[in-house]
C-alpha cells in the first residue's frame, strides 16, 4: 500500500465515523432533545393549568399563556431566520472568495453544513423565545387592551397611555432588534476577519453593509423616542441632573432638538457607509461613524454648558414653568390632588366637656402594642409549641353594638415545632394539616397584670364572637402540601388528654384520581404519595398554602403588601385579606418612590378563605385607569359586587399611604419659589422604641373628626418640620363606608410650638418622677420598653399617650402593660392606668399646676434657707440608725418585688422610700 492510498483509507474511515456522529447528533437533537425539553414545559404547563382550573382561574392563565406562547413563536421564528441568513451568507461567502482547499470538508459538504447552520439557528430561536416571551408578554397585553388616562401631557399633547404602555413597548422592540443586529454583527465581523475578507470579498462587504444599515435605522428610530422620554427622568446629561422631575429647560432647548439631529445623523451615516462599503472604500466607513460619535459628543457638552451657565445662574426662573408641571404630575400619579387640608388650631381647650363628647374616642385609645403583644399570643395562646402566631394584626369590629378596634391573631399550623418522632410521612401530609382559631383582644383593656383583655381565646375558640369554621389550611407560614380526605383523621385541635379530629368538608383541592395522582405525585416529588394506601378517591391536594405564594401565582402583574390580615366574616368563617398594588413606570414629570417606579394605586383587595384556599380580586376603585387595562386584559378576573361584610374590613394600606404622605411631605408646597427651594419640606417624627430613637410607622387609630357623628377608623401619620422636632401637620387616610380612600391633612399653627412625638419623647426622659421610675424599673435585669407614641387631635386640641411595657429578664417572661403616659401641651402624667392618667391630667389642668411628681417637700412653710452668718446649719439627723434600718428592709421589699415581676408593688415601695427620705428632718 503506497502512502497515497493510506491517507485516502484514514480520510474516508473519518468520514464515515463523521458521518455516524452526525447521525447520532442528529437523533439527539432533533428528537430525544426536543421531547425532553418539550415534555418537561408540557408537564409544567399542563399541572400549572390543573391548578389553575381548580381554582377557577384557568381563563387567568390562558390569556398568560396564549400571549407568551405567540411572542415565544414570534421570537424563535424571528432568530431562526436571522441565524439562517447570517450562516448562509457566511457560507456563501467563504465558498466564493475562498480556495476549497482551505476550507474544511464540512462547509463543503452542502448537506453536513446545512445541518450545522440550522441546529447553530435553532439554538438561537430558543434564546429568542425565552428572551421574547418572558420580557415582553405584559407589555404587549397592554398595549392591545390598554385604557386611555383621560389626561395629556402639556408639551407633546400625548395621553399618559402613551407613556404607560405604547413608548414601553416601542422601546422593547426596538431594543431587542438593536440586541439581535449587533450580535449579528459582531458575528460577521468574526467571521469575516479570516484572510481579511472583509476588505477583499464583495459578498462580505454587502453583508457588512446590510447589517450596518439595519443598525443605523434602529438608532434612529431609538433617537425619535427620545424626546419622549425627556419628561420621564430628571437626567439632562451624563453628568448633571435637573431640580425638576420631567422636562426640564435644558432638555426643550438642547435635548430634544439634539436627538432630532442624532436621528437625522444616523440616517446619513448609514446610508453613507452602505456606500462606501459597496465601493469597497473601507477607510472611508469611520468618518460617518466619527461624525456620529462627535454629534454625540458635542450634543452632551452643549447641554452641560446650558445647564451651567443659563440654568444654574438663574435656575428658579429658567425651571418655573417645567416646576409647576413637575408639581401638579406627581400630585396626580400619586392620588395627592384631592386631599383636603385643615387648619387645626390647636387651643388650649381640654375639659371635662371635650371628653364627654369625644367618649368613643377615648374609649378606644390604644394601650396595647402590637409588636411586644405578639410575643404574649405566643407565650399564652398557641397552647401547644406546634402552634404559632406569624403577626398580629388591627382591625374594627361591632362587639356586642359597640364599634371597637382589637388586635388579632392566627394560630397557624407549625409542623417543624412537632417532636421528632412525630415528623413522619403521614403525619406530616396527612394527618398535621392545618392551624385552628383565632385570638383577639382589646386595643384599649388590660387586666390587672398588664396582659391584654381577650375577646376570642382558647382551644376551641370561644369569646364575643362565634366562629362558624376556625380551622386554618391556608395562611402566611410556609406550609408545604398536604392531602385531605383520606383514611387518616385529622388533627384538628388539642382537647384535654385526647385530640379533636376533623375531616376537610370543602371541594376545593385537587382530585388525586386518575392520571392526576401520577403528575402531582411527580410535581410534588413524593412517590410515597403515588403508592400510598391511605389515600381514597375523594382524597384532594391543597397546594400552594402560603397566601402571598398563592395570589401571586394566579396574578404575578401585581404586587402585594407584605402584611395580609385576616377576617372574621358575618357567617363565622375566615378569611385573609391582601392589598394588591397597581403600579407602572413612565408616569410623565412624576418623581418616582421607587427606582423607576411613580405611579401606585390600591385598586384591587384580594381574599383568600382560609379553610377552602378561594380566591376573590375584589375591585375597591373602579376609576383607576390602569386597572380598567387590567381588566380588559382579564375581563372575568375581578369581582364588582363587594360583599359588605368584606367591604366593611377594607383597610387603608400602610405601604401606599406611607408612599403618599412622604410624597405629601414635599408636594404640599404649592408656592412654585417654596416649592423650589424646598423652605417647608416635612418629615417623618421620631419615637422611642425600646431605648432607641426609630422613625415613625403610620398606625390605626379609632377617633371622630369634625363635623362627623360616629368615630372612624383612621390610619394616620404625624409630621415634623425638616430638622426640627415641633409638629407642623397631621395626615390621615378614612376606612369606613363611602368615605374609604379620602385623605386629610391637619396643619396647625407655624407662629405656635405644637410639641411633635419627639418632643414629647424628650420631656419624658426630662421629667424627674417619670425618668426615676423608668430607671428603677430598667435595674434588676428588667427592661422597659416604650410602645407607640399615639398623637390624637380631638377637636381642636392634640392629646399624646404612650404604654410602658416591663418585662423581665427569665426567659419565659411577658411584657405588659405596667404604666400610661398621657401629655396634653405642658401637662404629663404617668399612672397605673389610662384612665387614672386622664383623671391626673385633668386635675392638674384644671389646677393649672403642670407637673408629675408628687410633692416632695412635707414641710412646705419650715425655712428653706439654713444659712444665718456665713455658717452652714449641720444638725444631726434625728433616729438615723432607726431610718437606714427602715430604707433598707424596704429596699430589700423592692429588690424581691422586682425580681417577682410584681411591678405595681414595687414602684409603691419605692415611693415608701421616698417619702420616708424625704420626711427626715
Amino acid at each position: 500500500m503506497d502512502q497515497q492510498d493510506f491517507f485516502d483509507q484514514i480520510n474516508k474511515k473519518q468520514a464515515e465515523n463523521i458521518k455516524k456522529l452526525t447521525k447520532r447528533l442528529k437523533f439527539i437533537f432533533f428528537i430525544i432533545l426536543p421531547i425532553l425539553i418539550l415534555g418537561i414545559i408540557g408537564f409544567q404547563v399542563f399541572t400549572n393549568y390543573i391548578w389553575m382550573e381548580t381554582i377557577n382561574f384557568q381563563n387567568v392563565y390562558l390569556t398568560i399563556l396564549t400571549s407568551k406562547f405567540a411572542l415565544g413563536a414570534i421570537g424563535f421564528i424571528l432568530f431562526l431566520f436571522i441565524g439562517i441568513l447570517t450562516l448562509y451568507w457566511i457560507r456563501k461567502s467563504y465558498l466564493t472568495y475562498l480556495n476549497p482547499n482551505v476550507l474544511p470538508n464540512m462547509l463543503l459538504h452542502k448537506k453536513t453544513s446545512w445541518t450545522l447552520i440550522l441546529v447553530v439557528s435553532i439554538i438561537f430561536g430558543v434564546l429568542g423565545t425565552i428572551l421574547i416571551q418572558g420580557l415582553g408578554w405584559e407589555p404587549l397585553l397592554k398595549v392591545l387592551n390598554y385604557e386611555p388616562f383621560g389626561k395629556t401631557d402639556p408639551h407633546f399633547d400625548m395621553d399618559i397611555s402613551f407613556y404607560l404602555y405604547i413608548l414601553p413597548f416601542l422601546e422593547f422592540v426596538l431594543g431587542v432588534l438593536f440586541s439581535l443586529s449587533v450580535i449579528v454583527l459582531l458575528t460577521e465581523i468574526g467571521a469575516y476577519s479570516v484572510f481579511e475578507m472583509y476588505r477583499k470579498s464583495r459578498m462580505a462587504q454587502l453583508h457588512l453593509g446590510f447589517t450596518v444599515g439595519f443598525i443605523g435605522l434602529i438608532l434612529a428610530a431609538q433617537h425619535l423616542l427620545e424626546p419622549y422620554g425627556t419628561l420621564l427622568t430628571n437626567s439632562v446629561n451624563v453628568f448633571q441632573d435637573s431640580v425638576v422631575y420631567g422636562l426640564s429647560y435644558t432638555d426643550d432647548v438642547i435635548n430634544i432638538p439634539k436627538s432630532y439631529v442624532l436621528a437625522a445623523a444616523a440616517l446619513i451615516a448609514t446610508v453613507w457607509m452602505i456606500i462606501v462599503l459597496v465601493r469597497g472604500k473601507l477607510k472611508s466607513v469611520f468618518i460617518p461613524i466619527a461624525t456620529y460619535v462627535a454629534i454625540v459628543i458635542l450634543g452632551q457638552l452643549a447641554s452641560v454648558a446650558v445647564q451651567q451657565f443659563v440654568v444654574s445662574p438663574n435656575e428658579f426662573h429658567q425651571e418655573k414653568p417645567y416646576l409647576e408641571r413637575n408639581l401638579e404630575f406627581t400630585r396626580a400619579a400619586y392620588g395627592l390632588e384631592k386631599i383636603n387640608e385643615i387648619d387645626h388650631p390647636s387651643e388650649n381647650s381640654l375639659s371635662e366637656e371635650l371628653i364627654e363628647r369625644n367618649q368613643l374616642t377615648i374609649d378606644n385609645v390604644r394601650l396595647n402594642d402590637s409588636r411586644p403583644l405578639l410575643d404574649v399570643y405566643n407565650q399564652k395562646q398557641t397552647i401547644r409549641n406546634y402552634y404559632k402566631f406569624r403577626d398580629i394584626d388591627i382591625d374594627r369590629y361591632m362587639i356586642d353594638g359597640d364599634y371597637s378596634q382589637v388586635f388579632l391573631g392566627a394560630r397557624e399550623l407549625d409542623t417543624t415545632n412537632l417532636p421528632d418522632q412525630a415528623r413522619t410521612w403521614v403525619n406530616d401530609n396527612l394527618r398535621y394539616t392545618h392551624g385552628y382559631g383565632v385570638t383577639m383582644s382589646h386595643v384599649n383593656e388590660i387586666d390587672q397584670q398588664g396582659q391584654p383583655e381577650y375577646l376570642l381565646q382558647d382551644l376551641p375558640t370561644e369569646g364575643a364572637i362565634e366562629l362558624e369554621r376556625p380551622q386554618i389550611y391556608f395562611g402566611e407560614e410556609d406550609n408545604k402540601s398536604v392531602i385531605v380526605n383520606t383514611n387518616v383523621d385529622e388533627f384538628d385541635y388539642p382537647q384535654g388528654e385526647v385530640n379533636a379530629s376533623t375531616r376537610y368538608e370543602a371541594n376545593s383541592g385537587i382530585p388525586l384520581q386518575g392520571i392526576n395522582k401520577l403528575l402531582f405525585s411527580i410535581k410534588e416529588g413524593s412517590f410515597r404519595m403515588f403508592v400510598s394506601d391511605q389515600l381514597t378517591n375523594e382524597s384532594q391536594l391543597l397546594q400552594t398554602r402560603n397566601i402571598k405564594e398563592r395570589v401571586n401565582r394566579i396574578a404575578p402583574f401585581f404586587d402585594y403588601d407584605q402584611d395580609p390580615y385576616l377576617v372574621i366574616r358575618d357567617d363565622g368563617t375566615l378569611v385573609w385579606m391582601l392589598d394588591a398594588y397597581l403600579t407602572a413606570e413612565n408616569y410623565p414629570y412624576a418623581e418616582p418612590y421607587e427606582e423607576n417606579l411613580n405611579y401606585i394605586r390600591n385598586s384591587v383587595k384580594v381574599t383568600v378563605d382560609a379553610y377552602t384556599g378561594d380566591v376573590n380580586f375584589y375591585v375597591a376603585n373602579e376609576d383607576d385607569p390602569l386597572f380598567r387595562t387590567y381588566q380588559n386584559m382579564f375581563p372575568d378576573m375581578f369581582t364588582t359586587d363587594v360583599p359588605e361584610d368584606i367591604r366593611a374590613h377594607f383597610r387603608y394600606p400602610e405601604k401606599l399611604f406611607t408612599i403618599q404622605a412622604d410624597k405629601w411631605g414635599t408636594y404640599h408646597m404649592s408656592n412654585l419659589e417654596v416649592f423650589y427651594n424646598r423652605e417647608d419640606a416635612w418629615q417623618f417624627p421620631t419615637e422611642k422604641y425600646y431605648n432607641q430613637d426609630i422613625v415613625m410607622d403610620p398606625y390605626y387609630t379609632t377617633m371622630a373628626l369634625p363635623d362627623e357623628d360616629m368615630e372612624e377608623f383612621i390610619l394616620s401619620i404625624p409630621f415634623t418640620p425638616k430638622s426640627r422636632q415641633n409638629m407642623i401637620a397631621w395626615m390621615g387616610a378614612r376606612n369606613d363606608g363611602d368615605n374609604y380612600g379620602e385623605l386629610f391633612v391637619y396643619r396647625f399653627p407655624k407662629q405656635e410650638n405644637v410639641y411633635g412625638p419627639q418632643q414629647i419623647e424628650n420631656r419624658i426622659n426630662q421629667d424627674s418622677y417619670i425618668s426615676q421610675q423608668l430607671n428603677l424599673w430598667s435595674q434588676g435585669g428588667s427592661e422597659v420598653i416604650r410602645g407607640n407614641l399615639l398623637t390624637y387631635p380631638i377637636e381642636d386640641t392634640v392629646l399624646y399617650v404612650e404604654p410602658i411595657y416591663i418585662e423581665s429578664s427569665n426567659a419565659t417572661s411577658l411584657p405588659e402593660v405596667k404604666q400610661v403616659i398621657v401629655a396634653y401641651e405642658d401637662y404629663i402624667v404617668m399612672e397605673p392606668t389610662f384612665d387614672q392618667a386622664l383623671d391626673e391630667l385633668m386635675t392638674m389642668v384644671e389646677d393649672g399646676a403642670p407637673g408629675n411628681a408628687p410633692d416632695v417637700n412635707p414641710n412646705p412653710d419650715s425655712d428653706s434657707e439654713n444659712v444665718d452668718d456665713g455658717e452652714t446649719n449641720d444638725q444631726p439627723i434625728i433616729d438615723a440608725e432607726q431610718t437606714l434600718r427602715e430604707v433598707s428592709d424596704l429596699f430589700d421589699q423592692y429588690q424581691n418585688a422586682l425580681s417577682n415581676g410584681q411591678w405595681e408593688r414595687a414602684g409603691q415601695i419605692m415611693k415608701d422610700i421616698e417619702e420616708r427620705l424625704n420626711s427626715t428632718p
